[in-house]
């Protein structure tokens, strides 16, 4: 059996890296993307995998994350993308690329990232799994005149709600575009997870994440990974359905109402690809 391509980021901790452990070496390529060199090599270490480095808050890294996945890869298709790199910030913050910063690690450089490594996706059935959240649900509604959330006064949680509804989005869309030619994209909640997540003092969701309030209310990363794992080692059309949003294993029945936007769908992709100066 030929063993698939995949390309996990945020491989470095929380759910990324229990799915990775628990991915089967015989099946799998694996080429693992973190933020913290010391945390990802040890993971790539213990399962005997490449890895890059890449801080999504800076594009050119993903631009160069890109270029070096191709070098790596050669001929290599890549079979499976999994966009699961993200956080949540507790003030306003604009990078150095001019944009929101839970905007850009969250959605635009994960965009950037799969539109740029396109043309290396097998033909004949590639995968992207986006990480979404409940939070799309619970804080996000977008305004595709401010993606920055700059005209009014910041909130944490909305950035993050309207970024993983952007990641819901932008998976559908590519289902859209692209299942055609053999690509299908999918977008899941893995649940509230006890990983490092929200490690902003400054958001209320630190007091959730990292107090003694985490072994109650949240789930343990590997369970999470688990879930990622469910759709890294599914069939696409037997397993789960391209094009859809998941709530952990299920297919959601709750979500924001722009999930079912069509046209905001496609003019987000559009105002993105501008943003990102990419061309088609």
């Amino acid at each position: 059996m030929t063993k698939k391509n995949v390309i996990i980021t945020g491989a470095s901790d929380g759910i990324g890296a229990a799915a990775v452990r628990g991915l089967n070496q015989d099946e799998y390529n694996l080429y693992l993307v973190g933020r913290n060199k010391a945390k990802t090599a040890k993971i790539a270490n213990e399962v005997n995998a490449p890895y890059f480095i890449a801080d999504f808050s800076q594009l050119d890294q993903v631009r160069h994350l890109a270029a070096a996945l191709q070098t790596t890869l050669g001929e290599q298709k890549i079979d499976i993308l999994v966009n699961n790199a993200g956080g949540l910030f507790g003030s306003y913050e604009l990078t150095n690329d001019g944009f929101e910063r839970t905007l850009q690690v969250d959605y635009l450089a994960p965009f950037l990232l799969t539109q740029l490594l396109l043309p290396n996706f097998n033909s004949k059935q590639a995968v992207v799994i986006n990480t979404s959240s409940i939070a799309h649900q619970l804080f996000g509604h977008i305004n595709l005149n401010d993606l920055n959330n700059s005209h009014k006064k910041y909130e944490a949680t909305k950035a993050y709600g309207d970024a993983k509804l952007e990641n819901i989005l932008f998976a559908n869309e590519l289902d859209r575009r692209y299942h055609k030619n053999g690509l299908s994209a999918v977008s899941f909640h893995p649940g509230m997870i006890r990983t490092n997540f929200a490690n902003d003092k400054k958001s209320w969701m630190y007091r959730i994440y990292h107090t003694v309030l985490n072994k109650v209310i949240l789930q343990s990363a590997e369970a999470g990974g688990d879930t990622l794992r469910f759709f890294i080692e599914g069939t696409p059309g037997e397993t789960w359905e391209s094009g859809a949003y998941y709530n952990k294993r299920g297919k959601a029945k709750k979500f924001n109402p722009q999930v079912n936007d069509l046209t905001l769908q496609e003019q987000l992709w559009d105002k993105t690809k501008e943003l990102l100066h990419l061309v088609d």
